[in-house]
């Protein structure tokens, strides 16, 4: 019998840990940045910079991982990663205000990352007005069941509807414009006539598409190719001070999925969705969503080390979209709709709290009730 009883704690309930207890009351929010930690990885630092970060770090018991060609003088550029608790962090933060090659700006940049960014997760509803869409091609594509769908999805809790007149399922072709807003235009008629509210983002590649939709109740664009489509997108999104959805893809859907290969998977999805952000910005685009995307490009395995790992995109600074709903790399064999949801919602809850901002999914109401269940499980301390 092990004479000594340990158990793992979240980071993320320390301050209930310290009350549990007996830890002074008045000391223990500040307390709590003591036992939080995070490593985060700076890219490209001069060997100064890295020496002055490593140094900062040893100072306040913190530690720095460089390059070995660092001390040696050899490298020219290192990476790092610094870890630390949050305290040690924000002290390495303010050491590094007064440091010279702009280390004043990576003080600024690091203390960002230290900030608790809560946020309640938001549902777009999937709607395709397709006939060959993966989950439920053609259930939808005459218009009076489009218009009937659209309404329950905002009944039953949609923050968003997005509206694909496109599949871009593994294998898929490309439509035309013409065709797309063909299919579009019933839609988006009734959800002017009707003046509905809710934000409605179209699932298009296509500039033309987006202008018509735009022009027509849409507010949203989201593009599975991130403006690797089309390279008039960006001027009719800016144009109309839209929203854009950017979606990580590795090729195009007729060919995405034949054998998809990466030498690092996030991080090469981090900085594609980053150049990408960067172009939206020139463009003068303001509001962006972020989407690593999954199914996009990516095998079973490239899947799950994204859901994995999902909070390293939120260091892009924008929000974060998953469209987890019913994907293929979920389905154990032929499984009905109500076991694919059943499976989404498992994937769902780590993702809500890992504080992913918004999950594009097909059942709306189900995943309402999870976000109920688990806000009112913070609410009511005591429930069992």
């Amino acid at each position: 019998m092990n004479e000594f009883v340990i158990k793992e704690i979240s980071g993320n309930n320390i301050e209930s840990e310290l009350e549990s207890i007996g830890f002074d009351s008045a000391y223990r929010y500040k307390a709590s940045d003591k036992f939080r930690y995070k490593n985060l990885k700076i890219y490209g630092l001069t060997v100064a910079q890295a020496n002055i970060l490593k140094q900062t770090a040893l100072i306040f018991g913190a530690d720095c991982a460089v390059n070995r060609d660092v001390v040696t003088g050899k490298a020219e550029k290192s990476d790092v990663i610094l870890c630390g608790s949050w305290s040690q962090l924000k002290k390495i933060a303010q050491k590094l205000k007064k440091q010279p090659f702009k280390l004043g700006q990576l003080s600024e940049e690091i203390t960002s990352f230290l900030v608790n960014k809560n946020n309640t997760t938001k549902l777009a509803g999937i709607l395709n007005i397709t006939p060959d869409s993966f989950s439920d091609g053609g259930k939808y594509f005459e218009p009076e069941s489009a218009i009937k769908k659209l309404v329950s999805l905002i009944e039953d809790g949609a923050d968003i509807v997005d509206i694909g007149a496109e599949s871009t399922k593994p294998g898929s072709s490309a439509v035309e414009a013409a065709e797309q807003i063909r299919r579009l235009k019933p839609v988006l008629d009734f959800i002017q006539k009707e003046n509905i509210k809710t934000p409605i983002s179209i699932d298009t590649r296509s500039a033309e598409v987006a202008d018509y939709a735009l022009n027509n109740g849409a507010s949203i664009i989201n593009d599975v190719s991130g403006f690797d489509f089309d390279p008039e997108l960006p001027e009719v999104v800016a144009k109309h001070s839209a929203t854009v959805i950017l979606q990580h893809s590795q090729g195009t859907p007729d060919i995405m999925q034949n054998s998809p290969s990466y030498t690092n998977l996030i991080e090469e999805v981090y900085f594609s969705l980053k150049s990408k952000i960067e172009l939206a910005k020139v463009k003068g685009i303001e509001s962006i969503i972020i989407d690593p995307g999954l199914g996009f490009g990516k095998t079973v395995a490239h899947n799950f080390e994204i859901l994995d790992r999902v909070q390293e995109f939120r260091s892009l600074g924008y929000p974060v979209m998953l469209g987890v709903s019913r994907k293929s790399f979920l389905d154990v064999g032929n499984e009905s709709d109500e076991v694919k949801d059943a499976l989404t919602l498992a994937v769902s809850y780590p993702l809500i709290k890992a504080g992913v901002d918004y999950l594009r999914v097909h059942n709306i109401r189900l995943h309402r009730k999870l976000l109920k269940l688990i806000d009112f499980n913070y609410t009511q301390p005591g429930n069992l």
